[in-house]
């Protein structure tokens, strides 16, 4: 198994600009996420931003990990039972989808990753609960990092909460570290054993990226080679913030403005956990 890196005082700063950057794109495609619009035209707008007026470079275009074909586009767009790595087309969204927007991008050589849910006109109650429940589970993981600490205390505390609402997690996909590099140890799953796992130690950086499905958590992949769909075809939401682990717990480096706001119980616990 590769080594974590431990990102050095220069790679923290270049991580939070880059982490910045990545969560303003959410913040800049919101208003254009509503019925009609396509997630090609998502995909278009978020491009055009990232290139022309951050000057960032979108990480998942031309993205070709070993054993896949290159990934087509410079965002991720997941509706409704697509768990994750849902490619851009000309498919329109309509009144109560759920989507989940998922963006890399490279500023200086480091990787930004965040992604959101957006839940497009009306959505169902069964929807916006899931959409709410994923969140929780992303801050109740995200609220478990800090040095001396197991991977496998995150996964457990999300399982325990996605399971306790009567939801699954997906087992197939999961969190892990970044830097220079976009995809690096450790993984972070969102299943597990509290006391498992590496140990975590200041300077680790890695995302935290439940994907939790209201049926069971089988999946299935399409044949374009990247996307994955619930088997059973319930809905699937997902949230991702990119965590610092800090001297004294987390700092969470994926925020902007615009970024939905930590959950009470969060707040309440930890002020230092969405410093900019």
């Amino acid at each position: 198994m590769a080594a974590i890196t431990i990102k050095t005082e220069e790679d923290i700063r270049g991580m939070r600009v880059a982490g910045r950057l990545a969560a303003e794109v959410l913040d800049y495609i919101a208003p254009f996420v509503k019925p009609g619009v396509t997630t090609g035209e998502l995909d278009r707008l978020c491009h055009d931003y990232m290139v022309n007026v951050q000057g960032t470079v979108p990480a998942p275009l031309n993205y070709c990990p070993p054993g896949y074909t290159p990934y087509p586009k410079s965002i991720c767009t997941s509706v409704n039972d697509v768990i994750c790595h849902g490619i851009p087309g000309d498919k329109a969204l309509k009144n109560g989808d759920v989507l989940n927007i998922d963006v890399t991008v490279i500023k200086d050589g480091y990787h930004g990753d965040t992604s959101r849910m957006f839940l497009v006109g009306q959505p169902s109650i069964l929807a916006r609960r899931l959409a709410d429940i994923t969140y929780e589970c992303m801050w109740i993981g995200i609220s478990k990092v800090k040095p001396g600490a197991h991977l496998g205390d995150i996964g457990h505390a999300i399982q325990q909460h996605a399971e306790k609402a009567g939801y699954s997690v997906v087992r197939e996909f999961c969190g892990h570290g970044i830097g220079k590099i976009f995809h690096e140890e450790p993984q972070v799953l969102h299943y597990g054993r509290p006391g498992t796992l590496e140990k975590l130690v200041p300077g680790m950086i890695f995302t935290i990226e439940p994907m939790i499905n209201a049926g069971r958590r089988e999946i299935r992949e399409m044949t374009d080679g990247w996307t994955i769909k619930t088997k059973d075809r319930s809905l699937s939401a997902q949230w991702e913030h990119t965590i610092l682990v800090t001297e004294t717990g987390y700092e969470v480096l994926t925020v902007s403005p615009g970024m939905p706001a930590p959950p009470a119980f969060i707040a309440s616990q930890d002020t230092q956990a969405v410093t900019a």
